[in-house]
């Protein structure tokens, strides 16, 4: 039998939450042809939001372990829009938004978090372009922000 994206997650120990509800007037995910983007994701787990700025109240290993939390609830809400993980061609791109201190430059090294755990869950459909930027702030004080695009069978 094939290797799965259930397997993998399997695996790797993970099992996807529920997908998050907006939190204000926009939808979790937008499909334009083959292509589907994601809200933004936070990085949440049961529950409990990881908050606060990367360099000075988290390093750069709790910026990674956000980031894959995001990356997370990035498939849980490609499941919620597909219904089936195995409708994922590839993921083109990711933006990671990384709530930074002022002297904070290691965006890149968190921004691995998400990326190694997408190659990780879907193999060579989970490689992907992306973009890691330092922000001041993000909503509710979240560490990291991930938006997704990814294309669809």
């Amino acid at each position: 039998m094939s290797d799965t994206i259930q397997k993998r997650l399997d695996a790797l120990g993970v099992a996807l939450p529920a997908a998050a509800a907006p939190a204000a007037n926009y939808v979790p995910y937008a499909q334009s042809g083959k292509l589907l983007m994601t809200a933004g994701q936070l990085p949440l787990e049961t529950g409990k939001l990881v908050t606060g700025l990367l360099g000075r109240d988290l390093d750069t290993e709790a910026g990674k372990k956000a980031a894959r939390l995001c990356a997370i609830n990035i498939l849980a809400q490609i499941q919620a829009a597909t219904g089936d993980l195995e409708q994922i061609a590839r993921i083109v791109k990711i933006t990671v938004f990384v709530a930074s201190a002022p002297d904070f430059t290691e965006q890149h090294l968190v921004a691995n978090g998400a990326s190694d755990f997408l190659a990780e869950a879907l193999g060579e459909r989970g490689k992907h372009a992306r973009s890691a930027v330092g922000v001041a702030v993000l909503p509710l004080n979240a560490a990291v922000e991930i938006e997704a695009i990814a294309e669809l069978k």
